[in-house]
């Protein structure tokens, strides 16, 4: 996840785009090359929902020779977080796609595989991790999650950010750190000087959407003082900031820059020649005949990009069928803009706009061509926060708000200098975000 994969495309995972799904007692060797990019990423599965529990992290240092840019910390620990059903999530998602219903929430998060103390079943195997006074670690943080964003902390500690999903970024001071599913976050944290105790690490759901259930449990792992001196007995719990917080989260968001130094450039489009607008959201369509479904009034919900909602192929996966000129897989008509306007994050979107098209459409972009994609946040039924995830690229985020983007006012607020680089983005909820890269890897 977030590997470049500059001409492997067929190594990036995701099953009927760029490769079939390994068949159940088959196998594939993945072969790709790293270029250009330093720090946590990771991998899993791309099938389905097997990436619930299929999953772990991928950790690229400085080259022979060279070395961060900041002060080599002492150590370094990878925390994933994750989320856990009681239930095999297979079931979770096929008694969803059959019924068209929301999935079931999940039971529990995960910090390294394990829920932590405050749930019943996990108190011994909390994940510990040990700290010396004057020392800096650095924390490799995944949300491995499916479908949620996530808080994170540490108790009486401030982290200082110094890269996102592989890219370097001026240091960032901050309480708390945002993840949205796919996105990943290296901090320093210094051991405090004299400090003895534990103090708990906790994550829990940033939860954008109004009437949405959602896990609203906490998980934590312990952060131990190595020291000689009288441990208490209870570890410091933090306090999280409250689940529908789109102030911190967006905070955090809007603080990060890239680092633009010497060796890590900033190269952002100033110019681009291919200007997309993509609305996201989700929408309602109408039960088959005969059956009953589990969404609002016995509708089925459909995620929705520009009014399409889309399918995945069958028999070939997209890369395949393009580069063997096979027809009858996809379609090359995706829409630059949405095929109605409207007001988007209105409170009472017209209904007829409420069903989107399925369909297997694609946008096809000339190579070298600079592009920006605003992505809309519409209120089709519900509004909330969206991460986006681009296969094959990093992006900048150039700008982003809330309410409708305006293409005359909001572009003069576009950070054109040091934008975060980012493989997945946060499009707030009832808001937009603007993305800039270079199609360089077909």
């Amino acid at each position: 996840h977030g590997v470049r994969q500059f001409r492997t495309g067929w190594s990036d995972g995701p099953e009927f785009i760029t490769q079939c799904p390994i068949r159940p007692g088959g196998s594939y060797t993945y072969r790709f090359t790293i270029t250009g990019q330093e720090g946590t990423l990771w991998w899993h599965a791309h099938s389905s929902w097997l990436r619930a529990t299929v999953y772990g992290v991928l950790i690229i240092y400085p080259r022979m020779g060279t070395t961060y840019p900041f002060t080599k910390p002492h150590r370094e620990t990878p925390i994933l977080l994750g989320e856990w059903w009681n239930t095999n999530p297979i079931d979770v998602v096929n008694q969803a796609t059959r019924t068209g219903a929301a999935p079931n929430v999940s039971d529990a998060f995960l910090i390294n595989g394990q829920p932590g103390d405050l749930y019943p079943c996990s108190k011994r195997d909390t994940f510990r991790m040990s700290i010396y006074n004057d020392e800096t670690q650095l924390v490799r943080i995944v949300n491995a999650a499916l479908n949620t964003e996530l808080f994170f902390t540490i108790a009486n500690h401030k982290m200082t950010v110094v890269t996102v999903d592989a890219s370097y970024t001026k240091p960032f001071r901050t309480k708390y750190v945002i993840l949205g599913p796919g996105q990943t976050t290296d901090v320093i944290i210094r051991g405090a000087r004299g400090r003895s105790g534990s103090y708990y690490m906790a994550a829990r759901a940033y939860a954008s959407a109004q009437g949405v259930p959602f896990d609203n449990t906490t998980t934590t792992a312990i952060l131990h003082y190595a020291t000689k001196k009288p441990q208490r007995s209870l570890p410091v719990m933090p306090t999280l900031p409250p689940y529908n917080d789109t102030r911190t989260a967006t905070a955090f968001s809007r603080g990060l820059r890239s680092l633009g130094d010497r060796e890590h450039p900033v190269f952002v489009p100033k110019t681009v020649s291919e200007n997309l607008f993509y609305t996201v959201g989700l929408g309602l369509l109408n039960c088959p005949r005969n059956r009953r479904c589990g969404g609002p009034n016995n509708t089925q919900f459909a995620a929705s990009m520009n009014n399409f909602s889309f399918v995945l192929p069958t028999s070939s996966s997209i890369l395949q069928a393009h580069y063997f000129g096979q027809n009858g897989v996809f379609t090359r008509d995706f829409p630059d803009k949405p095929p109605v306007q409207f007001e988007y994050t209105a409170q009472n979107v017209s209904r007829s706009l409420w069903s989107p098209v399925k369909s297997t459409k694609v946008k096809v972009l000339k190579y070298n061509t600079a592009v920006q994609v605003i992505l809309q946040g519409t209120n089709i039924f519900a509004a909330e926060n969206h991460p986006i995830h681009l296969h094959g690229y990093d992006f900048y985020i150039v700008g982003e708000g809330f309410g409708n983007y305006n293409p005359r006012r909001d572009p003069q607020g576009f950070n054109l200098v040091d934008p975060p680089l980012r493989n997945t983005v946060a499009v707030p909820v009832n808001g937009w975000a603007a993305i800039r890269f270079v199609a360089d890897n077909p």
